[in-house]
């Protein structure tokens, strides 16, 4: 069963970075969208970035972090640096296989837990 772990979350202050990972297992993800998401409390789930054939960001998020894949070790990572409170969020890794609207989650067929990253101001 494919399943996807992500992984590097926590407790930062303004201004700082966290490496999110997610790893997958089961199956092999090379040729999916690979995306993260994140839902803050009281609000709908977010895009945030997107791998494919290309790399697609949030405007909220652009210029700050960094998608990323390892395709040997079927691990997608997000690089966030200064990190704001407004990126406090449950942050979900989603892979999708005939993605076409990246943007939205029901593209997506398989997600993640989420790790949570709460940023102090």
């Amino acid at each position: 069963q494919a399943q996807l772990v992500e992984s590097g979350g926590g407790l930062v202050q303004a201004g700082g970075s966290l490496r999110l990972s997610c790893a997958a297992s089961g199956r092999t993800f090379s040729s999916n969208s690979m995306a993260w998401f994140r839902q803050a409390p009281g609000k709908a789930r977010e895009f945030v970035a997107v791998i494919n054939w290309r790399i697609v960001y949030a405007d909220s998020v652009k210029g700050r972090f960094t998608i990323s894949r390892d395709v040997a070790k079927n691990t997608v990572y997000l690089q966030m640096n200064s990190l704001k409170p407004e990126d406090t969020a449950v942050y979900y890794c989603a892979a999708g296989r005939d993605v076409t609207v990246v943007r939205q989650p029901g593209q997506y067929d398989n997600w993640g837990q989420g790790t949570q990253v709460t940023v102090s101001s």
